[in-house]
């Protein structure tokens, strides 16, 4: 789920990966910012000595491009990184080498090639390189909450929330409540997830809203929030894995054994192999008296 087609503005997603939910969400997030957004980020005028190594630069971004999008990520990585070795003021460059790091997360969270300190280095040059690259500001807030630095996310995420200029400030509430949530500000939490699934389509938003009711305990708004995420006509909003493990369990604590026996079915037959289609499986079975 890490190099789709772009689909329209109004029903991006970010859709976590069956195997590992928040690096898939991640990923996808930042695949898609790269399509839509990273085109538009430029240094302007440069000085005739140094533009060669800029267009070599540029060069060797849309090899690294091209690589991702055929999801061959080492070669990605090698020509992202030396786009930034030639011109560290490339954003496209280093915003894209943080993405690679995330799609070997994505891939793999035990693999040697997950690092996430270099994917927020990464995404740090990309903001330093150009402080009105929104979509790098989002990245950063990512990989952030992906190491459990939480206050300083929400320090990066708040401001773009506000940011009249972030056409996809759906994305920037959705990461920040995200935030909100793991850091224990459930109420916070809420109202940001609030404005995320303002756009409707947004399922992610929806489900990440769902997290932060059943951590305050409010099970019945829970479950209409996963309802709401599953109910997305999009293959991949209806195949959202964590979601329907999420609604199974809701409608467990509420007393509905068969629905959320149901549910659980459906998400062990997504993807049996992987952690959260195990935990489903065992739910399922529990359920019928099997083991």
């Amino acid at each position: 789920m890490i190099a789709s087609p772009l689909p329209k503005r109004a029903t991006r997603q970010t859709l976590p990966s069956p195997t590992a939910s928040r690096l898939g969400a991640l990923a996808h997030v930042a695949a898609v910012a790269l399509l839509v957004g990273a085109a538009g980020c430029s240094r302007g005028p440069t000085q005739p000595g140094a533009l060669s190594e800029e267009r070599q630069s540029e060069a060797e971004y849309d090899v690294a491009r091209e690589f991702f999008g055929k999801r061959q990520y080492r070669p990605a990585l090698e020509h992202a990184r030396r786009a930034v070795e030639l011109n560290d003021e490339n954003a496209k460059g280093a915003y894209l080498t943080s993405i690679v790091y995330l799609a070997f997360c994505a891939g793999d969270p035990a693999s040697p090639d997950c690092r996430l300190p270099e994917a927020e280095r990464f995404a740090r040059l990309a903001v330093k390189a150009d402080e009105r690259f929104r979509d790098a500001k989002n990245l950063l807030g990512n990989v952030l909450i992906l190491q459990k630095k939480f206050k300083e996310a929400i320090e990066v995420l708040e401001p773009l929330t506000r940011d009249p200029a972030y056409i996809e400030s759906h994305l920037a509430w959705n990461n920040l409540g995200w935030a909100q949530t793991e850091a224990g500000q459930l109420d916070a939490a809420i109202a940001s997830l609030k404005n995320a699934v303002a756009q409707p389509r947004f399922c992610v938003g929806h489900y990440r809203l769902g997290i932060a009711y059943e951590k305050k305990s409010d099970l019945a708004r829970a479950e209409s929030s996963f309802s709401s995420a599953l109910a997305v006509e999009s293959p991949d909003c209806q195949s959202l894995q964590d979601a329907w493990d999420a609604r199974g369990r809701v409608r467990l604590r509420l007393g509905r054994a068969v629905d959320a026996k149901t549910d659980f079915e459906r998400c062990r037959e997504i993807s049996p192999k992987t952690p959260t289609g195990a935990l489903c499986a065992k739910a399922a079975a529990s359920l019928t008296g099997g083991t």
